[in-house]
């Protein structure tokens, strides 16, 4: 036999031992491997039974579903009492109204003017956006008993109650700018600061209540604030 072509042979043989080898140790490797993600997959959802069954994790839970539930109970009790709207309400309600919650914010309006009709709207905006306060609105020729009592001489008049004790009002637009095209935020800020009502966060504004709106209420009547 050529010896040129055993050695050939021998070589090819060799190098047919060493891949069959390398063959052999890939997979063993990925054996090695599967059974390691396979391992890892099983402590992890150990790992997870053992979160599930965790007192601590558990009385928290427990503890938010009931803050929820609290939370949901005392919504629908103010819901009840009027709360998250701006409704209109008659003398004969006004008592029962203002000593039935513990923050009330009331409008005095007449229904002919200009300026009662722009301050309707930034208190209607508001009323679903501070669920804690009842906003009303009441017109002030139908009541001049609580008008007389209240001392209140021009309007728009927004008097501020708490615990049914009148303590602080906001007459005219003297405290937001003295001007019609105030935005929702400058009145909402003047509440804030007030108490009455408390600083929400939100994401995302309309133009009206950030800027204030260029599209006032229209009236013939004059835009100053009118006296009663």
């Amino acid at each position: 036999m050529d010896p040129n072509s055993v050695k050939s042979t021998l070589s090819n043989l060799a190098f047919g031992n060493v891949m069959a080898a390398a063959a052999r140790d890939y997979q063993k490797e990925l054996l090695a491997q599967e059974k390691g993600q396979a391992s890892s997959s099983v402590n992890e959802e150990v790992d997870l039974d053992e979160l599930m069954d965790d007192p601590e994790l558990e009385k928290l839970h427990a503890d938010r579903i009931a803050a929820l539930k609290k939370e949901a109970e005392k919504r629908q009790e103010l819901k009840m009492q009027g709360h998250g709207e701006y409704r209109e309400i008659t003398e004969a309600d006004f008592l029962g109204e203002v000593t039935g919650s513990e923050k009330v914010v009331c409008h005095f309006y007449h229904r002919e003017f200009y300026r009662c009709k722009i301050m309707d709207k930034h208190l209607k905006s508001l009323a679903p956006r501070h669920f804690k306060t009842k906003f009303i609105k009441l017109d002030a020729e139908n009541a001049p008993f609580f008008v007389t009592k209240l001392g209140i001489k021009t309007l728009p008049c927004v008097i501020l109650f708490r615990k049914g004790v009148a303590t602080d009002r906001l007459v005219g637009f003297q405290d937001l700018g003295g001007k019609d095209d105030f935005a929702t935020r400058t009145l909402e800020s003047f509440l804030v600061k007030k108490g009455i009502i408390e600083e929400n966060k939100r994401e995302e504004e309309d133009d009206d209540y950030l800027e204030g709106s260029h599209r006032t209420v229209r009236s013939s009547v004059n835009p100053d604030s009118d006296s009663d």
